[in-house]
């Protein structure tokens, strides 16, 4: 028996009635696997390397994690250009490698959804082999084809995300096909009920694997405009970098017909059925969608037969997340997306760390962490978040990411929040033996693990000490949230489940601050992670520091 068969069968289980609600109100952990921990010397991380760190996120207080592709791929987009559905890419391990993970995790308590991406593979893929290979296979339909204009030029004016037209011309069928991404990630056909049953099967066969969810990739894009009319030009005042930087003529349209078509539901409620016939099962879909981001959301988790939860993005721009902006985005959500549930995020590996994007301090990357875990939803948090790592520079000779070589000066890609986590202060940051397929920024290694762990103060304990703070509160997983105050300098808010009524204040500001409380009686929780004074009515809240009060009975 190996080392990690082993240790899946002796973790302990939990015991215990299934929460189907588990979700609401989860802290869920984002792996981004190539750079969490290598154990094979490769450089790259992988999922045996993922089981060896998993104490350190069940030690977090985290309920979930999330772990970004590792099938098999040819890894042009770092596994997210899929050629087998089914199995586990080399790099990463093996499929016994995944089974024992799935058992490690659930012995420590810890759920596991896994990035499901659907609306595209890769070239490689067999299935676009076979549909390449004439007009008139059994797979023929299985993506999106189309004639080319008299003038030879593509269908219509849709876009790549990564830069340039959106479709690429094959000169074996003689036709184009669609890529919402790279050229060697080919659009799914979902108008072909066989493409939509393949794909059922490929979430059928993770959900007998042990999986408790699913993280949907570009959820929106699955479905296209059978007519493929032009999308329409957007006003330059309309445009914003939600779904692409500023650099990227994508957000010159406005994106009406190659995505967020209304068909979509439909397979979203099979994918939802299928989902329902396994216990406690949860999905996440990332809506990239820049106009009407917060509409879709309420149309994809409307009701009990889409989608649990959305990802959003209002928090992953570049808007600073003032107490009068993050207040416009709660209650714009909730008067929005009224029969649905939030899934909050600073930071992921698509992103510009939150650090960086909106130049924290070490104190005030605590104070936004307090603040993301007293919102109402659930919330993701990206790996080395919890270190307060910042955007780490990666040289052009050294970059990676197809899409910050497109872009690159003005957009210099997503590999600097992709870069391996410092576990030690050793070689590599204790990630790999050999050179890691990114480098272990320099300045991380002051925030490693390591350096983190024996100091009371760092911004690991902190996280440590918030997240077992939101566990004591059940209003903060589940309550409803109202805002009693938010301007540039504080917000407040109270949060409350019926049970429990807790009054939250931040003061998001390098100066100290008072807040008044609400009127009847509060009593200042001692658990809280911050220190702050009171009299009477009116705290005191030193610079980046929060307080917490619970109603009286």
């Amino acid at each position: 028996m190996s080392f990690l068969s082993e240790m899946a069968d002796t973790a302990p289980r939990p015991d215990g009635p299934v929460d189907k609600d588990w979700w609401r109100g989860a802290v869920i952990y984002q792996i981004y696997p190539r750079s969490y921990q290598d154990t094979d010397g490769d450089g790259i991380g992988d999922l045996p390397g993922i089981i060896h760190r998993l104490d350190h996120i069940a030690r977090l207080g985290a309920d979930a994690i999330w772990i970004s592709p590792f099938f098999k791929s040819p890894m042009l987009d770092f596994g997210y250009d899929v050629s087998d559905y089914c199995d586990v890419d080399p790099m990463f391990g093996s499929i016994r490698d995944f089974d024992a993970l799935i058992d490690r995790a659930h012995g420590l308590g810890l759920k596991v959804l896994i990035d499901l991406v659907l609306s595209h593979t890769s070239d490689q893929h067999p299935w676009f082999q076979e549909s390449r290979a004439s007009r008139d296979n059994p797979r023929a339909d299985w993506y999106v084809w189309a004639e080319a204009k008299p003038d030879g030029s593509p269908p219509n004016n849709w876009l790549s995300i990564f830069g340039g037209s959106a479709w690429q011309w094959d000169g074996e069928r003689m036709q184009y096909y669609l890529h919402n991404f790279l050229s060697e990630q080919p659009d799914l056909n979902f108008h072909t009920p066989a493409v939509q049953d393949a794909l059922l099967d490929v979430a059928r066969f993770w959900l007998e694997k042990g999986v408790d969810g699913f993280r949907l990739d570009t959820v929106n894009f699955y479905v296209h405009d059978k007519q493929l009319r032009d999308n329409p030009p957007l006003n330059p005042e309309e445009r914003n970098e939600n779904t692409a930087p500023a650099v990227n003529p994508y957000n010159f349209q406005d994106h009406l017909y190659d995505k967020t078509q209304p068909e979509n539901l439909d397979f979203l409620r099979r994918l939802r059925a299928l989902m329902e016939e396994y216990p406690a099962i949860t999905s996440v879909g990332e809506v990239g969608e820049s106009q009407r981001g917060m509409e879709t959301q309420r149309d994809y988790t409307a009701g009990d037969d889409l989608l649990h939860m959305a990802y959003d993005f209002d928090f992953l721009g570049t808007v600073y997340p003032s107490g009068s902006r993050i207040r416009q985005v709660l209650e714009r959500f909730d008067r929005i997306v009224t029969d649905g549930w939030a899934c909050w995020a600073f930071s992921n590996h698509d992103v510009v760390r939150y650090a960086t994007r909106f130049n924290l301090t070490v104190p005030a990357r605590k104070l936004y962490a307090a603040l993301l875990m007293c919102m109402k939803g659930t919330v993701c948090l990206y790996q080395g978040e919890e270190l307060g790592l910042t955007e780490a520079y990666v040289r052009y000779e050294d970059l990676q990411d197809p899409y910050g070589k497109r872009f690159w000066p003005k957009f210099k890609g997503r590999d600097g929040c992709r870069t391996p986590i410092p576990w030690t202060t050793g070689r590599n940051g204790g990630f790999s033996d050999a050179q890691p397929w990114l480098p272990v920024a320099v300045e991380h290694l002051d925030h490693a693990v390591s350096v983190q762990e024996g100091d009371d103060s760092s911004v690991l304990n902190f996280y440590r000490t918030m997240l077992a703070f939101r566990k004591t509160h059940p209003s903060l997983a589940k309550g409803g949230l109202k805002v009693v105050r938010a301007d540039d300098d504080v917000l407040t808010l109270i949060r409350d489940d019926g049970s429990e009524r807790l009054f939250c204040a931040f003061n998001l500001t390098d100066t100290a601050q008072t807040a008044e409380l609400p009127d009847g009686e509060w009593h200042l929780d001692d658990g809280a992670p911050f220190a702050s004074d009171r009299a009477d009515r009116i705290l005191t809240l030193p610079p980046w520091s929060a307080a917490f009060a619970v109603a009286g009975q």
